[in-house]
């Protein structure tokens, strides 16, 4: 299945409680901008637009200060990433144009791949779900979801057991795509690395100094 990448909508995912960072991580300062500004600006050039998702107690709070659309979870609480990938599913079924999949990305990850999109749409087919991998490990929050799946994730998600996303993947058929390591100034860096607490910020600024100087 050969799909341009532009083609392809864009999901932010931000629905984190950010517990170990202290504070919301998304508002979080890296550089000239929030850290949520960075991702938008990596994944907006790959897609043909960006929707934030983040929970409905945010709902008219914080995420639209971005003046992108945002789309609510599907479920009560904070039931993790795949909610919102559910959320995803049923918003992008529901659109008039359309095609199968859709791209997830993380609000904590600033430094991915400019070409992700279009490296994952290499591997397109039916309703295999797409991850960018590194280092030998998977990185599902950054993936190609068909929205085929959305009916079998909402009865998955009915189990509040069923919260842990490699366990979902384990129903399906999946392709990981090998990405490399960043080079900089500060040494190598996971292009996938994601910020969780304060020392990871630290480390990203310093990486974010580098790769500007």
């Amino acid at each position: 299945m050969i799909v341009p990448p532009r083609t392809i909508p864009g999901l932010v995912l931000a629905g984190g409680l950010s517990r170990r960072m202290g504070s919301n991580k998304a508002l979080a300062t890296l550089g000239d901008a929030p850290l949520l500004s960075h991702v938008i600006r990596r994944l907006t050039p790959q897609v043909s637009d960006v929707t934030i998702n983040a929970a409905v107690t945010d709902k008219a709070n914080w995420a639209e200060s971005f003046g992108l659309p945002l789309l609510p979870d599907t479920l009560n609480g904070h039931a993790g990433p795949l909610a919102g990938v559910l959320a995803g599913m049923r918003h992008f079924r529901d659109r008039d144009t359309f095609g199968s999949h859709f791209m997830t990305a993380p609000a904590d990850s600033p430094f991915f791949p400019d070409d992700l999109v279009a490296r994952l749409c290499e591997y397109l087919s039916d309703d295999v779900i797409v991850i960018a991998s590194s280092g030998g490990q998977l990185h599902p929050v950054f993936a190609l979801w068909p929205v085929a799946l959305g009916d079998d994730l909402e009865g998955w998600l009915k189990n509040d057991a069923n919260r842990r996303i490699r366990a979902f993947l384990a129903r399906h058929v999946t392709i990981g795509v090998a990405f490399p390591p960043l080079e900089t100034a500060t040494g190598s860096l996971d292009p996938f690395f994601n910020i969780n607490t304060p020392d990871e910020l630290a480390l990203a600024r310093r990486h974010l100094e580098n790769m500007e100087t």
